[in-house]
């Protein structure tokens, strides 16, 4: 008996692993197809925007500006100064550069944003669908034991329970409870 339920219980991790496994595999062939539909402008700007994000960036501008600045004040005896004015040609440059490497942040992050929604739509989907289905059962669960005529002391909620969420009245709810909520 002990080795029935053993096999039962190895049989149901065995497809569980193999439902987690294909939908990991399915996560990752989507997450590839949508690198793969990126347009040459979002892999540049996706590109900057990792190099402009580490630490060798960081370590290239330290010496950069470091440099720029030893040079700048005279410091070292055998190069001549050459920014005229005390680092006006430097902060010109990392000026620019903010912003060109802003907008760059700022198209990688639209992307990601556009693919979170994505996502959010989908995960919107899905929860609808189970809580569908989760209310389908609890019908057919409660058409079974009054079938049966197990009772169980009637659930006062499970009226409430049988019936579809509408996403929309539950939205309307969340917006008149914060409109209603003092403070806000």
């Amino acid at each position: 008996m002990a080795s029935m339920d053993r096999n039962r219980r190895h049989a149901n991790a065995s497809e569980l692993n193999n439902l987690v496994r294909r939908n990991i595999e399915t996560l990752l062939a989507v997450r590839e197809k949508m690198e793969r539909g990126k347009t040459h402008r979002e892999m540049v700007a996706d590109a900057i925007t990792r190099f402009a994000g580490s630490m060798p960036f960081v370590y290239i501008h330290a010496l950069l500006f470091g440099g720029w600045i030893l040079l700048n004040l005279g410091i070292v005896p055998w190069i001549q100064p050459f920014d005229p004015f005390p680092f006006v040609m430097l902060a010109m440059i990392a000026s620019v550069e903010a912003i060109f490497l802003s907008t760059f942040v700022l198209i990688s992050q639209n992307r990601m944003q556009a693919l979170a929604d994505k996502r959010a739509d989908l995960d919107l989907q899905i929860n609808l669908l189970a809580e569908h289905e989760v209310t389908r059962l609890i019908g057919l669960v409660d058409d079974i034991a009054r079938h049966l005529g197990v009772t169980s002391g009637q659930d006062a909620n499970l009226d409430e329970l049988k019936r579809d969420v509408r996403p929309e009245e539950v939205i309307e709810e969340i917006e008149r409870a914060a409109r209603d909520r003092p403070g806000t």
